[in-house]
């Protein structure tokens, strides 16, 4: 420290300080303004950037509510379709069971008319075969004019073993 105090010159310090000064003057009118303005610019790009992320961030919020909501409705909607939809597959198979039933019941009352249709039929013709069977019996002892019971009746029982009922 003592050899610098030593060697301290005045000419040149002042030479030094009028360097400076003049360094600092040209600094300030040529150099000091562009980089305060490329500062000044850097910071509001950096607060826009700021400002624009926390906007999108804001519409990212936006939309994802917006996204829940319509998930939401369309789920809604969905379990409104599908409701609907079952109680229109239980009306419908409601009214197959019904029609089927109808139709069921419609085909046992034909094919009961049809039986008993069918029975009278038989019946008719059963009493039809039984007169002509005892007219014919009635033609035979007639015929015949057999004098005693026993006769009459040896005779009946030999025309009945005669005629087969099928």
């Amino acid at each position: 420290m003592e050899t610098l105090l030593n060697d301290f010159s005045p000419g040149l310090f002042a030479m030094q300080i009028v360097i400076l000064i003049i360094l600092l003057f040209l600094m300030k009118k040529f150099a000091w303004k562009p980089i305060l303005n490329s500062l000044e610019e850097r910071e509001t790009g950096i607060s826009d950037a700021l400002a624009s992320a926390e906007n999108a961030r804001k519409e990212m919020q936006n939309l994802q509510a917006d996204n829940e909501r319509l998930f939401k409705e369309a789920r809604e909607e969905r379990d409104a379709i599908m409701k609907d939809a079952r109680h229109v597959s239980a009306t419908i198979i409601a009214e197959a069971k019904e029609e089927a039933k109808e139709v069921t019941s419609a085909l046992i009352e034909k094919a009961q008319a049809s039986i008993q249709q069918e029975k009278q039929a038989a019946l008719a013709e059963l009493k039809k075969y039984v007169a002509e069977l005892s007219i014919g019996i009635a033609e035979t002892v007639i015929k015949k004019e057999l004098s005693s019971k026993k006769d009459q009746l040896a005779l009946v029982e030999e025309i009945l073993k005669e005629v087969t009922l099928n």
